[in-house]
């Protein structure tokens, strides 16, 4: 059976010239000098490359993972969110909180969805899970507060209806959002194929006025020229 043996071995102490040289490569590079020479070649050229926050901002990545926003139909206007909770089982952090229930149409209606910000990691695993694509990553950075109750509200991350509806609803091109050319393949839901029927009915019921308000017009005029005669 082989044996580990220890080996100790003693280095001899520096002198005093060797720890200065030693100092002398750690300390003083030629990347120090280099970075020098820059500053003071930006410094002769008197371009201010500093950016007047909050009045100019930069632009932010397409990746890049800020607060939440949930997103409705592109065609409807209702929320996209079915409340099927794999956000909620996906979040490494446990921030969020969704409370779900059935409305009066016997649909699934999520009424309560709150994310804490304060502890969220912004991984962006709930937007690349989520299957109706109704929370994404979108381009609000800001999120600070000096209370808890901010950090989890759904009022403010989702997206004003009057906002879709009039078509200004631009989706971000971040963690879990549509692509470009998604309203060209997007399928209208059913909730659209009422508003058309819904549509269609109400032409031909005011077709039908119409049509009626003409007849009693004509037999009005009739029986004017009966009396007449």
């Amino acid at each position: 059976m082989s044996q580990y043996i220890k080996i100790f071995e003693k280095t001899p102490p520096l002198t005093q010239a060797q720890k200065f040289v030693r100092f002398w490569n750690r300390a003083l590079k030629g990347e120090l000098f280099v970075g020098l020479w820059l500053v003071f070649k930006e410094l002769c050229r008197a371009q201010i490359h500093t950016v007047q926050y909050p009045l100019e901002k930069l632009p932010l990545s397409p990746r890049y993972r800020a607060v939440h926003e949930l997103k409705r139909l592109l065609d409807s206007g209702n929320e996209r969110c079915i409340g099927c909770g794999l956000c909620e089982k996906i979040c490494v952090a446990n921030c969020i909180r969704m409370e779900t229930g059935y409305g009066a149409d016997k649909r699934k209606v999520v009424f309560e969805y709150s994310i804490n910000f304060g502890r969220c990691i912004y991984c962006g695993l709930c937007a690349e899970v989520c299957p109706e694509l109704a929370i994404v990553h979108g381009n609000r950075y800001e999120n600070a507060s000096e209370q808890r109750a901010s950090f989890a509200l759904k009022n403010d991350m989702l997206t004003p209806i009057d906002r879709v509806l009039s078509g200004n609803d631009c989706e971000f091109d971040g963690v879990g959002s549509v692509s470009v050319d998604a309203d060209k393949r997007i399928k209208a839901t059913p909730l659209k194929y009422l508003e058309k029927v819904e549509n269609a009915e109400s032409k031909v019921e005011s077709q039908g006025a119409e049509s009626k308000e003409n007849t009693e017009f004509k037999q009005a005029e009739k029986t004017q020229k009966m009396e007449a005669k």
